[in-house]
């Protein structure tokens, strides 16, 4: 079976094998509800609460803050619509470069009275200080920035932008899906009241997720019934996932450092190699995931040659997975005044600790193949 190159890890990742064996008991001899109370109730209970341990741990935190959810999307849901629903309405303030998982909600509140703005970013994505004190004077009652971009790679300063946010009494959310085991993310240094994490981000199971949430902060449920997680995700626990996610955490947590300097190494190598080939990578001065690189090529369309690398053996996005099927040119960029042409050419590729210098090095080889031809054909088409 033919395999491309895998050059999309901030889409998903490839199952860690040692998350895969955590897993297999659960697919077989194991098996029990958590909230039974006999022998297979209690195996099921021992084993979501390690992995909550596992989870608490990767982030520095403590287990009772866990809230295992299906995944980002929900977490940043359960976050935002259950934080709104315990206030009164007011102003919840999001960064411009925000997934859709968190602008959707937040644009779904305008209907229960709630006033959603965006903060604005610099050409390089980072946060406008002069947008986020606008906003900031108006004390926002939520207040959601990413500590990771999932397109451009930029690390946001979280830590100062949370200290300002409870100065003036508000709640802060961050969504760490992409930071996580790329980087060190410790809740208690972030100051956030809340922090949503992902699975399968970091060699874990695809529909397990966690937001870890201070306890002082009241949220109300998104999903009600049997009283699960706390009262704040009812429904019978995914212990296989829920195993996995929690040993995922440990593998990403193991050698952090080394992981993340020979993955900068890999991409400086790319970046080297795409300089050459006349692209311009987005916010390359910006502090960035050292996994993360997104780059374009004026004149030629993104889509376009995200077929053509695929055909030639290399799989990469044209922006976020969560959004492939919209044809519009990336949220981000946009909101970073890239034009739109260009931002329609805009290409990410995203690094994972499989991945070697020969295929950096066959990706710029296919790459300059493939703009050779789209530009001779171009040429002919004048």
């Amino acid at each position: 079976m033919f395999a491309p190159v895998y050059l999309d890890h901030n889409a998903t990742t490839p199952l860690d094998p040692a998350v895969r064996e955590a897993m297999l008991p659960w697919l077989g001899e194991r098996f029990g509800n958590a909230s039974s109370r006999h022998e297979y109730g209690r195996a099921a209970r021992k084993a979501i609460d390690e992995a909550r341990a596992q989870v608490a741990a990767a982030v520095g935190a403590h287990p009772t803050e866990v809230v295992f959810t299906s995944g980002g999307s929900e977490a940043n849901n359960l976050f935002i619509k259950g934080a709104a629903a315990m206030l009164k309405p007011g102003l919840l303030a999001i960064s411009a470069v925000e997934h859709p998982c968190v602008r959707e909600p937040a644009r779904q509140l305008r209907k229960s009275g709630w006033r959603c703005e965006e903060i604005g970013v610099d050409a390089a994505g980072r946060i406008d200080p002069r947008s986020f004190e606008v906003l900031l004077a108006d004390r926002p009652a939520l207040v959601s920035v990413m500590l990771a971009n999932n397109e451009t790679g930029v690390i946001q300063d979280v830590v100062a932008l949370a200290s300002a946010v409870k100065a003036k009494g508000g709640w802060m959310h961050c969504d760490a899906v992409q930071a996580l085991g790329k980087m060190k993310v410790d809740f208690r240094a972030l100051g956030v009241h809340a922090l949503t994490l992902s699975s399968h981000k970091i060699g874990g199971p695809l529909g397990a997720g966690a937001l870890i949430l201070d306890k002082r902060v009241e949220v109300a449920p998104l999903v009600a019934g049997g009283g699960q997680e706390r009262k704040l995700r009812s429904g019978t626990e995914n212990v296989m996932a829920i195993v996995g996610f929690g040993k995922a955490c440990e593998r990403a947590m193991a050698d952090i450092e080394l992981r993340a300097a020979r993955l900068a190494a890999l991409r400086q190598r790319l970046e080297a190699g795409l300089a050459q080939s006349g692209a311009r990578i987005f916010s390359a001065d910006a502090p960035r995931l050292p996994n993360t690189t997104f780059f374009a090529i004026d004149g030629v369309d993104g889509e376009t040659l995200v077929g053509k690398l695929d055909r030639a053996g290399f799989a990469v996005a044209s922006g976020s997975a969560c959004s492939s099927a919209d044809p519009e040119p990336s949220h981000t960029l946009l909101a970073m005044g890239v034009e739109a042409g260009l931002a329609r050419a805009a290409l990410r590729v995203s690094l994972g600790v499989g991945n070697t210098e020969q295929d950096v090095d066959g990706f710029l080889q296919a790459l300059g193949e493939n703009l050779a031809s789209l530009r001779t054909l171009a040429a002919m088409a004048v």
